[in-house]
């Protein structure tokens, strides 16, 4: 399985959820692959928020290594499932997938999988401090593990 986890920018939540899902996968040693990435082009190229980085060392995982990115067409059919961290970015996935004749269906809320049918966000810790980043990651590994547990 293939999962793809999208924010705003691809340097606060999804790179998170990149590397606490990989860490789930290895955990239970689930056949799955993850990639991360942004709905905008701001950040390409440059590593993730500072702010995330040191959330996740705090908790023991290293995101330091990844790149921003932007989504691309070619992602709807290369990922199985691509999560949206907040409603806002699920429409706007949807909006993207639609004209393009990509498959809608593979776009999930991310926290859907942890509280179906609640349309909870993972709210954007960019505008906070260090306390909103740690809410956002407790809310990504409670959501990566229940995920990782449905595989």
């Amino acid at each position: 399985m293939k999962i793809l986890m999208v924010c705003l920018g691809n340097i606060c939540r999804s790179p998170l959820a990149e590397e606490v899902m990989r860490s789930k996968i290895e955990k239970y040693g689930l056949n799955a692959e993850v990639d991360s990435c942004g709905l905008g082009g701001w950040h390409v190229g440059e590593p993730p928020d500072d702010r995330a980085q040191r959330t996740a060392l705090k908790h023991g995982l290293n995101i330091s290594h990844q790149k921003c990115r932007k989504i691309t067409l070619n992602d709807f059919d290369d990922f199985d499932v691509i999560y949206a961290m907040d409603n806002e970015i699920f429409r706007n996935l949807s909006q993207i997938a639609i004209p393009a004749r990509k498959p809608q269906e593979k776009i999930k809320l991310f926290m859907n999988e942890l509280y179906p049918n609640e349309n909870r966000p993972v709210p954007d810790p960019y505008s906070g401090g260090m306390s909103q980043f740690e809410e956002v990651w407790k809310m990504i590994d409670a959501g990566c593990e229940g995920i990782a547990k449905r595989m």
